[in-house]
């Protein structure tokens, strides 16, 4: 059994969660997930079953998309709800503001990290350090923002909450969206609330609930939650015939006649044998899939 089962996780449970309840339905120790969501957000979470592990780093990477509130006229120690919460003194913004300040946070640039995240230096944890009195200087990494479109606010009690839809690349943090918001409007500001509606070609409306996993699990039907990995991978296809299958499955770089180069997604029909590359008309493998996991 090997495939991608696209969850909706929970707000509460952290991905490792998540990860041990597809080891328990299964029985599967092979299994990983494709780009972490913080215990406090929730949505599609690609979990990957048996040889779909190996192909977790062109799963993580890529797109993604996000729903999220953000309060403004307060700031917080982790950048998100949990806190501590410290209300900030200044006139709340109106929409039109908060739309001008989003639209200038676009593009391809520098972030800086929340304090409390999990990002390590000189071999210490960022949240660890934080939650021990230690701030941790940590570099900014370059991230690509595609889109910040605002989709309504409601102020109450001295805040504004502000409904944020977000396309960006992998590595983003939300929650360093939601800081620097607030920075930029002299507000503070934090993330209240996360959904993630889109990953690794995955969108929220097939997205599985836990619980429809445990049902298709006693019923004996888990593989139906199972989504084939291949049309998920964002490279070039190739396609073999049977003696070139043979070689690439047994770790033989071969000629290659096809027009793409660099790396390719390697089919036999439509079974995905693994990620290829081609240079200077030939393929090599790369990761390949075992052939106990093809024929099982």
């Amino acid at each position: 059994m090997h495939g991608v089962v696209n969850l909706d996780k929970p707000v509460g449970p952290t991905s490792h969660d998540m990860v041990g309840l597809l080891r328990r339905l299964t029985g599967i120790r092979r299994i990983g997930h494709a780009g972490t969501l913080d215990p406090l957000a929730s949505g599609v979470l690609p979990i990957l079953v048996g040889a779909a592990t190996r192909f977790s780093e062109e799963l993580t990477g890529g797109s993604k998309r996000y729903d999220a509130t953000i309060r403004l006229g307060a700031r917080s120690a982790t950048d998100d709800s949990e806190g501590p919460i410290e209300p900030v003194d200044a006139p709340l913004p109106a929409e039109s503001d908060v739309s001008r300040v989003l639209a200038t946070m676009t593009g391809t640039f520098l972030q800086r990290p929340p304090a409390f995240s999990a990002r390590k230096l000189g071999g210490r944890t960022a949240y660890r350090a934080a939650r021990a009195g230690e701030k941790l200087e940590l570099p900014p990494r370059e991230v690509t923002i595609h889109s910040l479109e605002l989709r309504g606010s409601e102020g109450t009690d001295g805040v504004l909450d502000v409904r944020v839809h977000v396309s960006c690349g992998t590595g983003t943090y939300i929650r360093s969206i939601a800081r620097d918001l607030g920075e930029r409007l002299g507000t503070g500001g934090y993330l209240l609330a996360l959904r993630r509606t889109e990953a690794a070609g995955l969108t929220i409306d097939t997205a599985v609930e836990p619980v429809r996993l445990e049902e298709l699990a006693s019923a004996g039907r888990l593989a139906e939650a199972l989504l084939p990995v291949g049309p998920l991978l964002p490279l070039p296809r190739v396609s073999l015939d049977d003696a070139a299958t043979w070689r690439f499955l047994h770790g033989s770089a071969q000629p290659s006649d096809d027009v793409a180069s660099g790396r390719v997604a390697v089919f036999e029909g439509e079974r995905l044998l693994g990620i290829g590359v081609i240079a200077a008309g030939v393929l090599s493998p790369d990761k390949v899939i075992p052939i106990d996991a093809l024929v099982s």
